[in-house]
């Protein structure tokens, strides 16, 4: 099953919109950010829609940022550390992908990198969901 489509977000109180586009993997949701800022209103627009998957029988997701080169504000790089942590604690994989040199520098300086699950390319963070969901069959298994 693979569904793909492409949603315009629109935040009602702030004026704000988020372009994203959606691909459904079997193990996965890939969320690309059509955007070139992941300002905090946008950061939030992901969390909302991010953890509407919880909720879903495919929980995993890759958050590819291939397009973002500038990061607003320090509350948008937290919510992607918090987002992450929610997903761990869901049992459940969110891996981000394709981040631009000036997006890593950013999440560096704000001591966020090191505890991101980030991988160079779209086709690692696949990779990483799959072990992930393996690792939680065999603790389920030992149970």
């Amino acid at each position: 099953m693979k569904l793909n489509y492409v949603l315009l977000c629109t935040n009602v109180n702030q004026a704000t919109t988020m372009k994203v586009k959606i691909d459904t993997k079997e193990k996965f949701h890939v969320i690309t950010l059509l955007e070139t800022k992941l300002s905090d209103n946008i950061a939030a627009m992901l969390i909302e829609l991010s953890t509407k998957f919880l909720q879903e029988e495919i929980k995993n997701v890759v958050l590819n940022l291939t397009n973002i080169d500038t990061i607003e504000g320090d509350n948008a790089a937290n919510e992607l550390a918090q987002l992450q942590q929610l997903f761990y604690d869901s049992n459940s994989s969110f891996v981000i992908c394709n981040i631009q040199p000036s997006v890593e520098l950013t999440l560096e300086e704000l001591d966020l990198f090191e505890i991101l699950n980030v991988t160079p390319t779209e086709s690692e963070a696949w990779d990483i969901v799959q072990m992930e969901e393996i690792e939680r069959e065999m603790l389920d298994d030992e149970e």
